[in-house]
């Protein structure tokens, strides 16, 4: 788990529910003998900049470029998008063919719940909680779109990368964390098949 900031705990209870061991990342060092990241929400400015200043940013970039999983919620799909629309520059991890739109739905004061159906996840649709929540403006032809809410896509992944706009881990619905558990478990091999360690950031 990246713990600069966000849900860290919430994503550890959810990712200890479907058997993976976690441990939170707070310097470069930390992602050594890491299996999968995942990235909660926050304030994505805040966190690019503690990040870069840390170097933290340029690490999580190679881990990921080398293939590593990483699941990234509100703040985190910023994070890990290659562009923000309509917004300033900002330091991002990068790497996901996506543009997001920051608050696309509003501010903290229009923040919303909403059943929000994920084909890939089966029945029935998952709880959307949107906090400040953003959504994906643009995507590139290796982006599978997951879920949309309103006509925008709200969920997407790639070879690497899980994102979701809305926190899953405030609800009981494992079913994103634990696909994205399948994927570090069959990134990581047969040797680590149980009891993967997921960094949260």
């Amino acid at each position: 788990m990246l713990a600069v900031q966000g849900a860290v705990s919430e994503h550890e209870a959810a990712l200890a529910d479907v058997g993976a061991r976690t441990r939170r990342v707070r310097a470069p060092g930390d992602l050594d003998g890491l299996d999968g990241l995942v990235i909660p929400g926050g304030e994505s400015t805040t966190f690019g900049l503690v990040a870069g200043e840390s170097g933290l940013l340029p690490a999580v970039r190679g881990r990921i470029d080398a293939g590593m999983p990483v699941l990234g919620t509100c703040a985190g799909m910023i994070m890990l998008a290659d562009g923000i629309a309509g917004g300033g520059p900002q330091p991002l991890v990068g790497g996901m063919d996506i543009v997001v739109r920051r608050n696309a739905f509003g501010r903290q004061v229009h923040s919303f719940e909403a059943d929000v159906e994920v084909p890939a996840l089966g029945a029935p649709p998952m709880r959307g909680i949107f906090i400040r929540a953003p959504w994906i403006e643009a995507a590139g032809p290796s982006i599978e779109v997951l879920a949309e809410h309103g006509g925008h896509p709200v969920a997407a992944r790639d070879a690497t990368r899980i994102v979701a706009a809305f926190h899953p881990e405030l609800t009981g619905d494992r079913r994103l964390h634990r696909m994205f558990v399948e994927r570090v478990r069959a990134s990581a091999g047969a040797q680590h098949k149980e009891g993967s360690v997921v960094g949260a950031q």
